[in-house]
């Protein structure tokens, strides 16, 4: 077990989000190990309180001050409102775990009205795994915590059938589940790739407004991200269009169909360069970096790979996962420099040498994702 970077927060109440397989239930329970525990994935505790929320009282002893962990808290969204009398009424400290709040927000619920902070956890991180970590293993498994283990093929293909019947069938996202599934395998041929709405639209059979709505689900499971373009004075005509991203590349390995007329090295770098966002997704949102995490593209096709912005700076960063440098990996960066001089360039690739040159750091991808708190 790996020690994870989210630090426990001592008498506040917060959430904690993020998609199922994290890590969420067992950070809970280690760093929670004394705190009453009630678990809605258990049938006949689900069925008590979904049906009498203010049963949850009954759980708690009249004189107890400890933490209380609600376990997939969307799947009873009405129990925030007893959470919030008792949180009133009893100075009672919840920690409440979910795989997303959509049901919660989009039930009217709100999240106890600032009563309580929100954390989201991730995949597993490089710096999390330490010495563990393996570059070539993890574009390969992802960062899951069960998929580091033997027999990770057959749980990450098990993955994605139980978001399809845990997450989307039981809790009624869509009421055409066959083209949902069918959306995510057209999805994933669209892994950092531009989205064309349209395109998808074809390929799976049905409209435009409900490809946008499948997005809009993978973004509220936070299990898909869109990339925007970083525009910010720009000098040049630049793309709109949102990239796409599955939140973690062995998910999105999983997904994606393969056959012989499949290029290894294609579907390999896609995962190497999805790795990567999900490193910077992770640590910016968990060591508090506070950028904006985007890419750059011009009408004529210059391209960099991520561009993050805020406080600390601007950042460019281009993936490769060719082990040999060749000067021409850095051509989108050199002219991503013209237009913004003050940027800090960095080139990740799968060589082990380092190098400056023409004002990039050229950086061995492995070492860069194990030591990313230290030079973004």
């Amino acid at each position: 077990m790996y020690t994870r970077i989210l630090k426990p927060v001592k008498d506040k109440c917060f959430f904690l989000f993020g998609p199922r397989g994290t890590g969420k239930t067992t950070w809970v329970k280690t760093t929670y190990s004394d705190a009453i525990y009630l678990d809605l994935l258990r049938s006949e505790l689900f069925t008590r309180l979904i049906s009498d929320p203010g049963r949850l009282e009954q759980y708690i002893l009249p004189n107890y001050q400890g933490y209380v962990v609600i376990d997939e808290v969307q799947r009873v969204p009405e129990l925030l409102n007893e959470v919030h009398r008792l949180i009133e009424d009893r100075k009672i400290k919840f920690v409440l775990t979910g795989s997303s709040a959509r049901k919660i927000r989009r039930g009217g619920y709100n999240l106890l009205a600032g009563r309580a902070l929100s954390y989201q956890m991730y995949p597993l991180t490089a710096i999390e795994m330490g010495d563990d970590f393996n570059l070539g293993r993890s574009v390969i498994r992802g960062m899951l915590p069960m998929a580091q283990v033997d027999g990770y093929g057959e749980y990450l293909k098990s993955y994605i059938q139980t978001y399809l019947e845990q997450e989307i069938m039981q809790e009624g996202l869509t009421r055409n589940l066959s083209a949902f599934a069918r959306f995510l395998e057209v999805a994933s041929f669209s892994q950092g790739q531009l989205l064309n709405m349209a395109s998808i639209s074809r390929d799976v059979g049905v409209g435009r407004k409900v490809i946008s709505g499948y997005f809009t689900i993978l973004q509220d499971l936070l299990i898909g991200y869109l990339i925007k373009p970083f525009t910010k004075r720009s000098k040049r005509r630049l793309v709109s269009h949102a990239k796409f991203y599955f939140f973690d590349c062995g998910v999105y390995r999983a997904i994606r169909p393969t056959g012989p007329l499949d290029s290894g090295d294609e579907v390999s770098g896609i995962a190497t360069e999805s790795l990567v966002l999900s490193q910077l997704m992770a640590n910016n949102d968990l060591l508090k970096l506070g950028y904006e995490v985007n890419y750059y593209r011009t009408a004529t096709g210059v391209e960099v790979d991520f561009v993050l912005y805020g406080k600390r700076g601007l950042v460019a960063i281009e993936v490769k996962k060719s082990g040999k440098f060749k000067e021409g990996m850095i051509s989108g960066l050199k002219r991503f420099k013209l237009d913004y001089p003050e940027a800090k360039l960095y080139l990740l690739y799968g060589g082990s040498q380092e190098l400056y040159v023409n004002g990039v750091t050229v950086m061995s991808l492995e070492k860069a994702l194990k030591e990313m708190d230290k030079w973004l």
